[in-house]
């Protein structure tokens, strides 16, 4: 009888919708199929940043329609984006760069990579183009410098990409730096 029981709520789980299931370390996801979540997964896997330094946990809100975006604890994430494969990647792991920032930085450290990223704002202080928000260069210049593959939709096609405003292993090491201050 326990056994059946069991086996009946394992059934009922794997068809209802996720409802901030449990991930990984640091998230949750909030919908999404098994396939969605597990891209999330592997874009983060795919890259030798250490997300688990984000302090969790952070809802992931897989939602049709939703842009990719991101508010301190919780990403937006569209279904079909997710199911473009590897070319999502690069936007989950730009979207998590946006949590260090929310968890991690001061005023003081987004000013100095707002200079050193050549951003015209942090984040949307004033109406620009979207790359030429210090966050945005943050965000991608992270997604890019920790997964340099060419599968990367973060990768630069010229200098003057977002996500090319400081070459990765200069990046990498300000940014570990300002993690252990």
């Amino acid at each position: 009888m326990l056994l059946r029981a069991a086996a009946f709520c394992a059934v009922v789980s794997l068809a209802l919708p996720a409802a901030a299931r449990p991930a990984g370390a640091g998230y949750v996801f909030d919908g999404g199929t098994r396939a969605e979540r597990q891209a999330v997964t592997s874009a983060l896997e795919a890259s030798s940043f250490d997300w688990s330094v984000i302090p969790g946990p952070i809802v992931v809100h897989i939602a049709v329609g939703a842009p990719s975006e991101s508010l301190p604890g919780e990403i937006w994430l569209d279904p079909d984006l997710l199911h473009s494969g590897t070319f999502a990647w690069g936007v989950v792991q730009h979207e998590f760069a946006h949590q260090v920032d929310y968890l991690l930085f001061d005023d003081a450290q987004r000013s100095r990579l707002r200079r050193l990223l050549r951003g015209r704002d942090w984040c949307y202080e004033a109406a620009l183009p979207h790359a030429e928000h210090g966050c945005e260069r943050f965000a991608s210049t992270l997604a890019w410098s920790y997964w340099q593959s060419p599968k990367n939709c973060m990768k630069p096609a010229s200098a003057r990409d977002e996500s090319a405003a400081m070459p990765p292993q200069r990046f990498k090491t300000l940014l570990e730096s300002m993690l252990k201050s």
